[in-house]
């Protein structure tokens, strides 16, 4: 059993142990639901597809290209 802090922004950090151990991964969707007086995390199965781009994009390369998408005039 790991223990976390809850920070003052209701903030917990996942520890490395229990992310490898479920294969959590930067990006990943959790759910969150209560089991009586229990937190539950669990990983989001993702329905869509995943494409392989031959290279590694950060986070930061997915918010630029989603803003440039969402300012260029498409009609």
């Amino acid at each position: 059993m790991e223990r976390v802090k809850v920070t003052r922004n209701y903030q917990i950090t996942i520890p490395a142990s229990v992310r490898s151990k479920i294969g959590i991964k930067e990006g990943d969707v959790l759910e969150v639901y209560l089991n009586n007086d229990e937190i539950v995390l669990r990983k989001v199965r993702s329905e869509r597809p995943r494409i392989r781009l031959g290279k590694r994009l950060s986070l930061e390369d997915i918010e630029e290209a989603i803003e440039r998408g969402e300012s260029s005039d498409r009609y």
